[in-house]
């Protein structure tokens, strides 16, 4: 049992969505919805329980639409859970999660300071780390133009160099490396490396050989569930093996 301390906890955590078959029916839903449901629920997550100890590099492995970026998203506080508790201790840096909210209208710099900002650091912090955050993003010129101007790939870009400079405790990487060249996945490969040796890691990716690079353990999350969890030479050969033989199941995208 390792003496680090718990940064991350999550107790029987289920998340459902409400899936309304037409607009009139979310209408119904407002007016009549204390009589009877107008909607179908999907669950996204069925009582996922974890605990994420400082120092820990996971990695979340699944199918599409298995539940990972759900988890990352109540993990990161983006969204709430509809059941169950969730503890997180430290400051966490999301880098698809911050991409995904980018001010398009304000240039890159302005989003640095926006993204800084939100994730608790001072203004002078920012700016101190301004021309290193726009050296790591490696976007040049484009730094003082709107992000609407910018390609999938240079908004990841940003998005990293961004949380890179925040000094967070727990940073979540959610198939940021998939967007990004190879020249820039070399460098927040390498950036990685050196941020587990004290930080605490949460990492999906399809590529398992980063996986095996990064994490030292692995949960595999299918149908809503933590199916297995463990070492990722062990968790992979189990989630590649499923992948192999067991029909993908559309089944979970069903709701209910």
């Amino acid at each position: 049992m390792s003496s680090e301390p718990i940064v991350i906890s999550a107790k029987s955590l289920s998340k459902t969505y409400r899936l309304y078959e037409s607009p009139q029916q979310w209408v119904k839903q407002i007016f009549f919805g204390s009589f009877r449901n107008y909607y179908k629920s999907f669950w996204a997550l069925k009582d996922i329980n974890m605990e994420i100890r400082h120092g820990d590099n996971v990695a979340i492995l699944g199918r599409n639409g298995c539940g990972k970026s759900t988890l990352l998203q109540i993990i990161c506080g983006i969204i709430r859970p509809t059941k169950g508790e969730l503890w997180v201790n430290g400051r966490v840096a999301p880098v698809l999660a911050l991409g995904a909210t980018f001010d398009l209208e304000s240039t890159g710099r302005e989003n640095v300071l926006i993204g800084g900002a939100v994730m608790g650091l001072k203004r002078d912090d920012i700016l101190r780390k301004m021309e290193s955050s726009a050296e790591f993003a490696g976007i040049g010129d484009f730094m003082d133009q709107p992000i609407k101007h910018y390609s999938a790939g240079m908004r990841t870009r940003l998005a990293f160099a961004i949380c890179v400079h925040v000094e967070a405790d727990i940073f979540v990487v959610d198939e940021a490396l998939s967007v990004g060249d190879e020249a820039f996945q070399r460098k927040c490969l390498d950036w990685l490396d050196d941020f587990r040796a004290t930080g605490t890691l949460l990492f999906v990716s399809h590529s398992m050989d980063e996986v095996r690079r990064l994490c030292s353990k692995a949960i595999w999350i299918d149908n809503g569930k933590v199916r297995e969890k463990g070492l990722p030479d062990d968790v992979i050969k189990a989630y590649l093996a499923a992948a192999d033989g067991e029909p993908d199941d559309l089944r979970r995208f069903s709701a209910v």
